[in-house]
């Protein structure tokens, strides 16, 4: 029988940290500001979820879900929105802060800015906020998705008014796709949430963009968290919400337990070998963790991480379901939450570990238990409504 959970305590070397500074506190209110400009902004529920603690021997647990999240079902749209906005207002000579929605979307600045497309690739969620974010701003999005991608995300997308592919390879390619087509375009911009040697400033007001959920999560908490739970694809959201969380409890940081998808676990895989460098992986990495299976890391999250989260975590799909299924069919006075495969994961890692004795080991490591305040991160909701059908209601696995 597969093992569903492996997990490495982080022993790695640290470095100077330059880049924790990236999810600085004002930085992170400067993103925040600008999201409140939104007319479609709310702050998405935090669902505290009490008696799950109870059933799971916890002190809180609380889970934010961003199913709500400018009506797209997914936390990206705030990084790609945030990114757009950084973009502009560094072609025109403006502090962000210069640049809410009304001003954005007027005639003057757009006559001043021009046209431009922004070309980014996804699994879906990321490339439906940069559509959404581009229509918005009266610009151009082209998307490129990776095989294997289904048609109601495609069909997301293209409604947003997206130009978008799917293309017969995986989403490491489908970003270096992207970006090629991007230096050929007058005015192209790519719009990715990972980062590598050269293209780091993007990702970087991506990352700043996430940190408004985590900063809606932290007021509403209420007190400081003592375990977090984050699930990861490239890292760019785990790197954000270890970020903001280390600079918001800098003497306490909550300890942080990174998820990733086991065919995809770059980094699982470069924490196992403790060296401190960049591990990928390559291939199909199939999964049902669409948004979690990328196997390159961003350098930009990765040095955040490798400093500071406590443990890293390769999921197997079964942990995903789990959690799917335990936040759908929710206790008595409990709210039950709608959590698509890749928002479910971090929820159903924790659960499992908690669960199952095989993980005692690891429970008895983080110390995680009755004492113990739990915050979770539901970052889509049903984005494919076919697929959560039928793994929540028909009981499949794929």
């Amino acid at each position: 029988m597969t093992q569903e959970l492996k997990y490495c305590i982080n022993c790695m070397p640290k470095t100077a940290d330059e880049n924790l500074s990236i999810m600085s506190l004002p930085e992170v209110e400067k993103a925040r500001t600008f999201h409140r400009s939104f007319p479609q902004y709310t702050v998405t529920p935090l669902i505290n979820l009490q008696m799950m603690a109870n059933y799971l021997g916890l002190s809180r647990l609380k889970v934010k879900d961003e199913s709500y999240r400018f009506g797209l079902n997914s936390f990206k749209v705030l990084g790609g929105s945030y990114a757009m906005g950084r973009f502009i207002a560094e072609e025109t000579g403006r502090d962000i802060s210069a640049l809410p929605f009304e001003v954005l979307t007027s005639p003057e600045l757009k006559a001043e800015f021009g046209q431009a497309t922004f070309f980014s690739a996804t699994d879906g969620n990321h490339g439906r906020g940069v559509a959404w974010s581009a229509n918005k701003l009266g610009q151009k999005s082209v998307i490129l998705m990776p095989k294997g991608s289904t048609k109601n995300r495609y069909e997301n997308i293209k409604k947003e008014g997206g130009d978008v592919t799917i293309e017969d390879v995986n989403y490491d390619e489908c970003v270096r796709m992207a970006a090629s087509m991007a230096a050929k375009t007058p005015h192209g911009v790519v719009v990715q949430d990972t980062a590598w040697k050269g293209y780091e400033k993007i990702p970087s007001w991506i990352m700043e963009g996430y940190g408004t959920m985590a900063s809606e999560a932290d007021d509403q908490f209420g007190e400081r968290p003592t375990h977090i739970f984050i699930q990861a694809g490239v890292g760019s959201l785990a790197g954000a919400v270890t970020g903001f969380f280390v600079n918001r409890y800098p003497d306490n940081p909550p300890k942080i337990i990174v998820v990733e998808a086991a065919a995809a676990a770059c980094l699982y895989k470069g924490a196992v070998a403790g060296d401190g460098n960049i591990r990928t992986m390559e291939g199909d990495m199939p999964t049902i963790m669409a948004g979690l299976c990328c196997g390159e890391p961003n350098i930009i999250s990765w040095d955040i991480l490798k400093n500071h989260v406590t443990c890293f975590v390769a999921a197997e799909d079964s942990v995903a379901i789990r959690g799917m299924r335990m936040m759908g069919a929710s206790l008595r006075h409990d709210l039950p939450i709608t959590s698509g495969e890749s928002g479910a994961a971090g929820f159903g890692a924790m659960a499992t570990i908690l669960l199952q004795d095989e993980y005692k080991d690891l429970r008895r490591e983080l110390n995680l238990g009755k004492d113990s305040r739990v915050l979770c991160f539901s970052t889509e909701g049903d984005t494919d409504p076919d697929r959560y059908k039928s793994i929540e209601w028909e009981g499949n696995t794929r």
